[in-house]
């Protein structure tokens, strides 16, 4: 009895000391989003965490810590490249003070595998080098574009000059080139700027916040325009805490198994903003034919423009824009 009980124990001992060096083994990262965990555009950020942890448990580990209320949005891509943080989920328009090129993830109407396959990430993955990041891939959002909005209405493109328009700094060139006012504020300034007639309208995607604009809005322009992607950021630091091995399944799987998932996977949330928008009463102006067209070539050719005279290179622009619109 004695001894059976002392080989239990010696096997227990030996099992915790397993499954203490497999605990030790696993690597765990904090990850922070620009925007809150509670908001619509992070059911993307949260599958990619969910993911990640599934198909490498015991081995990594994300730690999604939370958003702005834990770092700044736009100090966050100084942070991993400072190693304050490990993983940022973050808009590319966010740093392209840091990478100029960045937003140019935004500029096209390709789904994500017709990136995927243009050797875009690849590519991008060589300039943020440069600047001393790890660009690990894109949470993609093809299908989430993004749209005008207004009190007062417009119907047409002439009637959007000397308008003053919220904008994220990707947006700024397209507004200009409309001939509008744009101003770049935070998400959490919107409303109290159009309540005070600070501003006539605003850029955003149409994901889970009509309601709380309902008495400011009224009117938005359609064919909306551009696709969403987030980077994935990785400090050196963590970069290097993972085994060779690791850091070759985690990118192989992020970008080509699931890229794709995630790029399909924002129907839900697409269709529950919509019928948002529909319930909050908001009329759709709809642009046709020619002027349709019209506007959607100003988007591109301004948003292009713009990168052009940022990155300060005609061959890198040129390259970049081949991979995304041509």
């Amino acid at each position: 009895m004695k001894t059976t009980t002392l080989t239990s124990l010696v096997a227990g001992i030996s099992l915790a000391g397993l499954s203490f060096t497999a605990a030790a083994d696993e690597v765990s990262l904090n990850v922070v989003s620009f925007t809150p965990k509670t908001a619509a555009v992070s059911a993307g950020f949260e599958h990619f965490v969910n993911a990640v942890n599934e198909e490498f448990a015991g081995e990594l580990s994300l730690n999604w810590r939370g958003g702005p209320e834990v770092m700044p949005p736009f100090r966050l891509a100084d942070a991993v490249r400072n190693n304050s943080i490990d993983m940022a989920l973050i808009s590319p328009s966010y740093y392209s003070g840091l990478v100029p090129s960045s937003s140019s993830a935004n500029f096209s109407f390709k789904n994500y595998e017709e990136i995927l396959e243009s050797g875009y990430y690849d590519r991008m993955t060589e300039i943020h080098a440069e600047r001393g990041l790890r660009y690990l891939g894109e949470i993609p959002a093809t299908d989430v574009k993004f749209f005008l909005f207004f009190q007062d209405r417009v119907d047409g493109i002439d009637d959007l000059a000397g308008k003053r328009i919220r904008v994220f700094p990707t947006g700024l060139p397209f507004i200009e080139a409309l001939g509008a006012n744009g101003l770049v504020l935070p998400i959490g300034e919107i409303y109290t700027a159009m309540e005070r007639g600070a501003i006539d309208g605003f850029m955003q995607g149409n994901l889970g916040w009509a309601e709380q604009y309902e008495d400011v809005v009224n009117y938005y322009i359609t064919p909306p325009f551009y696709r969403a992607g987030f980077s994935i950021l990785v400090s050196e630091r963590a970069w290097e805490r993972l085994p060779e091995e690791l850091r070759g399944e985690l990118q192989d799987y992020v970008r080509n198994t699931l890229g794709p998932e995630l790029d399909q996977s924002w129907g839900d949330v697409i269709a529950a903003g919509n019928a948002e928008v529909e319930a909050a009463g908001f009329e759709e102006i709809a642009l046709e034919g020619e002027e349709a067209e019209r506007y959607l070539e100003i988007a591109i050719d301004a948003a292009w423009e713009h990168m052009q005279e940022q990155i300060g290179d005609d061959e890198l622009t040129a390259e970049l824009r081949s991979m995304l619109v041509e």
